[in-house]
Protein backbone atom coordinates (compact mmCIF):
# COMPACT_ATOMS: atom_id res chain seq x y z
CA UNK A 1 0.00 0.00 0.00
CA UNK A 2 1.41 3.85 -1.04
CA UNK A 3 2.40 5.14 2.00
CA UNK A 4 1.02 8.60 1.01
CA UNK A 5 0.05 11.43 3.91
CA UNK A 6 -3.06 12.49 2.15
CA UNK A 7 -5.17 9.10 3.00
CA UNK A 8 -4.22 9.83 6.43
CA UNK A 9 -5.20 13.36 6.22
CA UNK A 10 -8.49 12.40 5.02
CA UNK A 11 -9.45 9.82 7.96
CA UNK A 12 -8.26 12.51 10.43
CA UNK A 13 -10.47 15.19 8.55
CA UNK A 14 -13.45 12.49 8.57
CA UNK A 15 -13.57 11.64 12.54
CA UNK A 16 -12.61 15.02 13.54
CA UNK A 17 -15.85 16.47 11.71
CA UNK A 18 -18.12 13.80 12.92
CA UNK A 19 -16.58 14.05 16.77
CA UNK A 20 -17.22 17.95 16.61
CA UNK A 21 -20.89 17.24 15.48
CA UNK A 22 -21.54 14.80 17.90
CA UNK A 23 -20.15 16.53 21.52
CA UNK A 24 -20.65 20.14 19.81
CA UNK A 25 -24.00 20.04 17.63
CA UNK A 26 -26.11 16.85 18.64
CA UNK A 27 -24.93 15.72 21.90
CA UNK A 28 -24.09 19.27 22.95
CA UNK A 29 -26.81 19.51 25.75
CA UNK A 30 -27.13 15.72 27.95
CA UNK A 31 -29.98 14.41 27.37
CA UNK A 32 -30.83 10.25 27.68
CA UNK A 33 -30.66 8.47 24.01
CA UNK A 34 -33.45 7.04 23.23
CA UNK A 35 -34.07 3.70 21.05
CA UNK A 36 -34.85 5.63 17.60
CA UNK A 37 -31.63 8.31 17.57
CA UNK A 38 -29.57 5.57 18.85
CA UNK A 39 -30.23 3.19 15.67
CA UNK A 40 -30.09 6.52 13.48
CA UNK A 41 -26.70 7.01 14.84
CA UNK A 42 -25.77 3.68 14.54
CA UNK A 43 -26.25 3.39 10.77
CA UNK A 44 -24.93 6.40 10.44
CA UNK A 45 -21.44 5.32 11.80
CA UNK A 46 -22.21 2.22 9.91
CA UNK A 47 -22.89 3.67 6.49
CA UNK A 48 -19.75 5.88 6.90
CA UNK A 49 -17.60 2.98 7.22
CA UNK A 50 -18.66 0.99 4.12
CA UNK A 51 -18.04 5.07 2.62
CA UNK A 52 -15.17 5.10 3.74
CA UNK A 53 -14.20 0.97 2.42
CA UNK A 54 -15.06 2.20 -1.03
CA UNK A 55 -12.62 4.89 -1.19
CA UNK A 56 -9.98 2.11 0.51
CA UNK A 57 -11.36 0.16 -2.97
CA UNK A 58 -11.42 2.64 -5.25
CA UNK A 59 -7.97 4.17 -4.41
CA UNK A 60 -5.95 1.01 -2.96
CA UNK A 61 -7.83 -1.42 -4.63
CA UNK A 62 -9.35 -4.45 -3.61
CA UNK A 63 -7.13 -6.39 -1.85
CA UNK A 64 -6.64 -3.65 0.69
CA UNK A 65 -10.65 -3.19 1.17
CA UNK A 66 -11.57 -6.88 1.70
CA UNK A 67 -8.67 -6.49 4.69
CA UNK A 68 -10.62 -2.97 5.90
CA UNK A 69 -13.74 -4.81 6.00
CA UNK A 70 -12.78 -8.04 7.53
CA UNK A 71 -11.09 -6.13 9.94
CA UNK A 72 -14.18 -3.76 10.81
CA UNK A 73 -16.51 -6.97 11.36
CA UNK A 74 -13.76 -8.55 13.77
CA UNK A 75 -13.28 -5.33 16.22
CA UNK A 76 -17.11 -4.98 15.68
CA UNK A 77 -18.02 -8.33 16.76
CA UNK A 78 -15.84 -8.38 19.66
CA UNK A 79 -16.69 -5.03 20.21
CA UNK A 80 -20.52 -6.14 21.05
CA UNK A 81 -18.94 -7.75 24.23
CA UNK A 82 -17.68 -4.38 25.32
CA UNK A 83 -21.38 -3.42 25.68
CA UNK A 84 -22.05 -6.19 28.70
CA UNK A 85 -19.20 -4.73 30.35
CA UNK A 86 -20.47 -1.11 30.20
CA UNK A 87 -24.08 -2.21 31.44
CA UNK A 88 -22.50 -3.50 34.50
CA UNK A 89 -20.04 -0.65 35.07
CA UNK A 90 -22.81 2.03 34.71
CA UNK A 91 -25.21 0.15 37.17
CA UNK A 92 -22.74 -0.64 39.87
CA UNK A 93 -22.32 3.22 39.71
CA UNK A 94 -26.07 3.92 39.28
CA UNK A 95 -24.82 6.46 36.25
CA UNK A 96 -27.78 8.01 35.60
CA UNK A 97 -28.80 7.66 31.53
CA UNK A 98 -28.58 11.48 31.37
CA UNK A 99 -25.01 11.36 31.27
CA UNK A 100 -24.09 8.21 30.07
CA UNK A 101 -23.26 9.00 26.45
CA UNK A 102 -20.58 11.91 27.74
CA UNK A 103 -18.93 8.99 30.06
CA UNK A 104 -18.61 6.58 26.32
CA UNK A 105 -17.69 9.89 24.29
CA UNK A 106 -14.65 10.44 26.59
CA UNK A 107 -14.01 6.71 26.99
CA UNK A 108 -14.22 5.86 23.48
CA UNK A 109 -11.59 9.39 22.80
CA UNK A 110 -9.21 7.78 25.08
CA UNK A 111 -9.33 4.68 23.18
CA UNK A 112 -8.57 6.06 20.23
CA UNK A 113 -5.03 7.21 21.68
CA UNK A 114 -4.54 3.60 23.05
CA UNK A 115 -5.51 1.79 20.23
CA UNK A 116 -2.94 3.77 18.24
CA UNK A 117 -0.19 2.54 20.69
CA UNK A 118 -1.43 -0.60 21.03
CA UNK A 119 -1.38 -1.36 17.31
CA UNK A 120 2.08 0.19 16.82
CA UNK A 121 3.49 -1.87 19.24
CA UNK A 122 2.04 -4.63 17.71
CA UNK A 123 3.56 -3.75 14.41
CA UNK A 124 6.68 -2.75 15.75
CA UNK A 125 6.76 -6.59 17.29
CA UNK A 126 5.98 -8.59 14.52
CA UNK A 127 8.31 -6.29 12.21
CA UNK A 128 11.57 -6.81 14.61
CA UNK A 129 10.29 -10.48 15.95
CA UNK A 130 8.36 -12.67 13.54
CA UNK A 131 7.81 -15.16 15.91
CA UNK A 132 5.58 -13.05 17.86
CA UNK A 133 3.24 -14.23 15.38
CA UNK A 134 2.69 -17.52 17.13
CA UNK A 135 2.85 -16.19 20.33
CA UNK A 136 -0.26 -13.94 18.94
CA UNK A 137 -1.98 -16.57 17.93
CA UNK A 138 -1.64 -18.97 20.18
CA UNK A 139 -2.73 -16.02 22.94
CA UNK A 140 -6.14 -15.71 20.86
CA UNK A 141 -7.25 -19.59 20.80
CA UNK A 142 -6.32 -19.40 24.89
CA UNK A 143 -8.65 -16.12 25.05
CA UNK A 144 -11.29 -17.87 22.67
CA UNK A 145 -11.21 -21.43 24.56
CA UNK A 146 -11.82 -18.88 27.86
CA UNK A 147 -14.10 -17.12 26.79
CA UNK A 148 -16.34 -20.28 25.35
CA UNK A 149 -16.05 -21.80 29.18
CA UNK A 150 -16.63 -18.44 31.31
CA UNK A 151 -19.15 -18.37 34.00
CA UNK A 152 -21.15 -14.57 33.94
CA UNK A 153 -20.22 -12.60 36.63
CA UNK A 154 -20.49 -9.56 38.02
CA UNK A 155 -17.08 -6.65 37.90
CA UNK A 156 -16.13 -6.06 40.88
CA UNK A 157 -14.57 -2.58 40.35
CA UNK A 158 -13.24 -1.98 43.51
CA UNK A 159 -10.78 -3.97 43.08
CA UNK A 160 -9.43 -2.21 39.54
CA UNK A 161 -5.77 -1.18 40.27
CA UNK A 162 -6.52 1.73 37.95
CA UNK A 163 -9.76 3.19 40.17
CA UNK A 164 -7.51 2.27 43.53
CA UNK A 165 -4.43 4.58 42.34
CA UNK A 166 -7.19 7.60 41.38
CA UNK A 167 -8.69 7.15 45.05
CA UNK A 168 -4.56 7.72 46.50
CA UNK A 169 -4.46 10.98 44.73
CA UNK A 170 -7.83 12.16 44.46
CA UNK A 171 -10.52 12.29 46.96
CA UNK A 172 -13.91 11.02 45.41
CA UNK A 173 -17.35 13.05 45.80
CA UNK A 174 -20.01 10.26 47.10
CA UNK A 175 -22.96 12.51 45.24
CA UNK A 176 -23.09 13.07 41.26
CA UNK A 177 -22.09 16.74 39.93
CA UNK A 178 -24.26 17.32 37.02
CA UNK A 179 -21.81 15.98 33.91
CA UNK A 180 -19.00 16.86 35.52
CA UNK A 181 -16.11 14.62 36.08
CA UNK A 182 -14.09 16.97 38.44
CA UNK A 183 -15.48 19.54 41.21
CA UNK A 184 -14.05 22.05 43.32
CA UNK A 185 -14.22 22.48 47.08
CA UNK A 186 -13.05 24.48 49.48
CA UNK A 187 -10.42 21.91 50.37
CA UNK A 188 -9.44 21.12 46.56
CA UNK A 189 -10.97 19.57 43.83
CA UNK A 190 -12.69 16.23 44.02
CA UNK A 191 -13.67 13.18 41.28
CA UNK A 192 -16.90 12.84 40.90
CA UNK A 193 -18.66 9.42 40.52
CA UNK A 194 -18.82 9.75 36.80
CA UNK A 195 -14.93 10.73 36.67
CA UNK A 196 -14.81 6.99 38.09
CA UNK A 197 -16.62 5.35 35.92
CA UNK A 198 -14.98 6.65 33.39
CA UNK A 199 -11.85 5.12 34.94
CA UNK A 200 -13.25 1.51 35.06
CA UNK A 201 -14.80 2.01 31.23
CA UNK A 202 -11.24 3.04 30.29
CA UNK A 203 -9.39 0.33 31.81
CA UNK A 204 -12.27 -2.02 30.59
CA UNK A 205 -11.55 -1.14 26.57
CA UNK A 206 -7.70 -1.43 27.39
CA UNK A 207 -8.29 -5.30 28.54
CA UNK A 208 -10.72 -6.00 25.57
CA UNK A 209 -7.41 -4.20 22.83
CA UNK A 210 -5.67 -6.89 24.29
CA UNK A 211 -7.59 -9.19 22.52
CA UNK A 212 -8.98 -7.53 20.06
CA UNK A 213 -5.84 -6.17 18.45
CA UNK A 214 -3.89 -9.04 17.94
CA UNK A 215 -6.94 -10.57 16.29
CA UNK A 216 -7.01 -7.70 13.81
CA UNK A 217 -3.27 -7.81 13.26
CA UNK A 218 -4.20 -11.36 12.05
CA UNK A 219 -6.25 -10.44 9.29
CA UNK A 220 -3.58 -7.27 8.10
CA UNK A 221 -0.43 -5.51 9.11
CA UNK A 222 -1.11 -2.78 7.52
CA UNK A 223 -1.16 0.49 9.85
CA UNK A 224 -3.65 2.35 7.76
CA UNK A 225 -5.99 -1.29 7.65
CA UNK A 226 -5.04 -1.88 11.08
CA UNK A 227 -5.80 1.43 12.49
CA UNK A 228 -8.51 2.97 10.51
CA UNK A 229 -10.84 0.01 10.47
CA UNK A 230 -10.45 -0.19 14.79
CA UNK A 231 -11.66 3.28 14.61
CA UNK A 232 -14.36 3.46 12.72
CA UNK A 233 -15.87 0.42 14.68
CA UNK A 234 -15.35 1.84 18.22
CA UNK A 235 -16.30 5.35 16.90
CA UNK A 236 -19.87 3.41 16.91
CA UNK A 237 -19.56 1.72 19.34
CA UNK A 238 -21.71 4.14 21.98
CA UNK A 239 -24.60 4.45 19.51
CA UNK A 240 -24.39 0.80 19.34
CA UNK A 241 -24.53 0.51 22.96
CA UNK A 242 -27.72 2.70 23.37
CA UNK A 243 -29.21 0.61 20.21
CA UNK A 244 -29.02 -2.83 22.12
CA UNK A 245 -28.53 -2.11 25.92
CA UNK A 246 -31.92 -3.06 26.27
CA UNK A 247 -31.98 -6.36 24.74
CA UNK A 248 -28.32 -7.42 25.25
CA UNK A 249 -29.83 -10.28 27.69
CA UNK A 250 -31.25 -11.76 24.93
CA UNK A 251 -27.78 -12.77 23.07
CA UNK A 252 -26.90 -15.55 25.55
CA UNK A 253 -24.65 -17.16 22.98
CA UNK A 254 -23.16 -14.41 21.20
CA UNK A 255 -19.85 -15.36 23.39
CA UNK A 256 -19.51 -18.60 21.82
CA UNK A 257 -19.58 -17.21 18.01
CA UNK A 258 -17.38 -14.66 19.51
CA UNK A 259 -15.03 -17.53 21.30
CA UNK A 260 -15.00 -19.36 18.11
CA UNK A 261 -14.26 -16.18 15.96
CA UNK A 262 -10.62 -15.76 18.61
CA UNK A 263 -9.80 -18.85 18.15
CA UNK A 264 -9.94 -19.14 14.00
CA UNK A 265 -7.90 -15.80 14.06
CA UNK A 266 -5.71 -17.26 16.42
CA UNK A 267 -5.07 -20.24 14.37
CA UNK A 268 -5.23 -18.29 10.95
CA UNK A 269 -2.06 -16.75 12.39
CA UNK A 270 -0.31 -20.05 13.88
CA UNK A 271 -0.66 -21.76 10.32
CA UNK A 272 0.32 -18.54 8.57
CA UNK A 273 3.98 -20.45 7.26
CA UNK A 274 2.08 -23.39 6.36
CA UNK A 275 -0.94 -22.14 4.94
CA UNK A 276 -2.76 -18.52 4.18
CA UNK A 277 -6.17 -18.30 4.56
CA UNK A 278 -7.56 -16.28 1.82
CA UNK A 279 -9.26 -13.03 4.03
CA UNK A 280 -12.33 -13.33 1.84
CA UNK A 281 -12.99 -17.12 3.54
CA UNK A 282 -11.96 -15.62 7.28
CA UNK A 283 -14.63 -12.93 6.21
CA UNK A 284 -17.41 -15.02 5.42
CA UNK A 285 -16.67 -17.26 8.31
CA UNK A 286 -16.63 -14.68 11.06
CA UNK A 287 -19.99 -13.41 8.92
CA UNK A 288 -21.68 -16.89 9.37
CA UNK A 289 -20.11 -17.43 12.72
CA UNK A 290 -22.13 -14.19 14.20
CA UNK A 291 -25.27 -14.37 12.34
CA UNK A 292 -25.49 -17.98 13.45
CA UNK A 293 -24.92 -16.81 16.77
CA UNK A 294 -27.49 -13.92 17.34
CA UNK A 295 -30.38 -16.58 15.59
CA UNK A 296 -29.82 -19.33 18.10
CA UNK A 297 -29.45 -16.33 21.06
CA UNK A 298 -32.82 -15.43 19.51
CA UNK A 299 -34.87 -18.64 19.14
CA UNK A 300 -33.88 -19.71 22.59
CA UNK A 301 -34.59 -16.36 23.89
CA UNK A 302 -38.57 -16.63 21.91
CA UNK A 303 -38.70 -20.85 23.25
CA UNK A 304 -37.72 -19.46 27.23
CA UNK A 305 -40.83 -16.81 26.54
Amino acid sequence: MPDHPIHWIVFASIVTIMLALDLGVFHREAHVVRLREAVMWSALWIALSLLFNLGVYIYLGSSPAIEFFTAYVVEKSLSIDNIFVFLLIFSYFSVPPLFQHRVLFWGILAALVMRAFFIATGLALIEKFEWILYVFGAFLVFTGIRMAVRVEGQIHPEKNPVLNLLRRFVRVSKEYHGARFLVKTESGYMATPLLVALVVVETSDLIFAVDSIPAVLAISQDPFIVYTSNVFAILGLRALYFALAGIMELFHYLHYGLAAILIFVGAKMLLSNVYHVPTGLALTFIAVTITVSIVASLRGAGRAQ
